[in-house]
């Protein structure tokens, strides 16, 4: 019982000396702290969003040739696509809705939405890759604060060639709110650099995905579907018409 109650104590004592080094950290602490939350906010807004788009994209495709093989019904096609979330799903919907446009046009297609989805997938990466980076910045920033606390008001209030005297207590102030700066940012920074290229491996391969399906939707469109009934019915109007004008003439 009485271990339970000192380990209680210890942990009060390192919680309450923990919020006091913050307080002694200066200005740059806040800023710090206020980069930290971006940085986490944005990093589980990313991990969240490809955690949902995430499918398996042979399990689709293979879905989607099934509808095509058995009933060819568009309006189902559309609609999985519209329940399946990500840009796999986007652009099969994209491409199947295109089917009419020949295979260089629909190929223009797909890449140009290729791109605009991987644009999308890297939305705010770059931020957090900017915080990685930034971060140690400003705890070299708050180090250099931390200094010209020390000295400042020093010199200006000597005559010229006598060299000034420190107190030890400021000396050890101004250190000390540099160290906590720079262990800080740090801090934030090695996380956040983990955070980021974990992101970047994540993005890389829905990218990849994204490829596979632009190939897959291209040949399923231009080789496996059959032509629309409105594409077929076009071809035996206008012979029809060219045959009755040869009549009449």
């Amino acid at each position: 019982m009485n271990w339970l109650l000192l380990a209680q104590v210890e942990g009060s004592e390192v919680g309450g000396s923990a919020w006091q080094m913050m307080k002694q950290g200066g200005p740059m602490v806040w800023v710090l702290l206020l980069v930290s939350a971006v940085a986490a906010t944005i990093f589980l807004e990313r991990l969240l969003n490809y955690r949902r788009v995430q499918i398996n994209t042979t399990e689709f495709i293979a879905g989607i040739r099934a509808n095509l093989k058995n009933n060819y019904n568009i309006v189902e096609l559309v609609a999985i696509c519209d329940a399946t979330p990500g840009p796999v799903a986007r652009m099969t919907k994209m491409g199947i809705l295109n089917r009419e446009q020949s295979r260089e046009q629909l190929r223009e297609l797909l890449d140009d939405n290729k791109r605009i989805e991987v644009a999308r997938l890297e939305k705010r990466l770059n931020m957090l890759g900017t915080i990685a980076q930034v971060a140690p910045l400003l705890g070299l920033l708050g180090t250099v604060l931390g200094f010209i606390r020390i000295f400042r008001g020093v010199w200006p209030e000597l005559p010229v060639g006598i060299l000034p005297s420190i107190s030890e207590g400021r000396l050890a102030g101004g250190i000390w709110e540099g160290l906590i700066c720079m262990a800080l940012g740090l801090a934030i920074a090695i996380p956040c650099y983990i955070a980021f290229n974990y992101l970047v491996g994540r993005k890389n391969d829905l990218a990849v995905d994204i490829d596979k399906i632009s190939s897959e939707i291209l040949n399923i469109i231009t080789h496996e579907m059959p032509p629309s009934k409105s594409a077929g019915s076009t071809k035996p109007r206008v012979a029809r018409k060219a045959v009755s004008m040869s009549g009449n003439k």
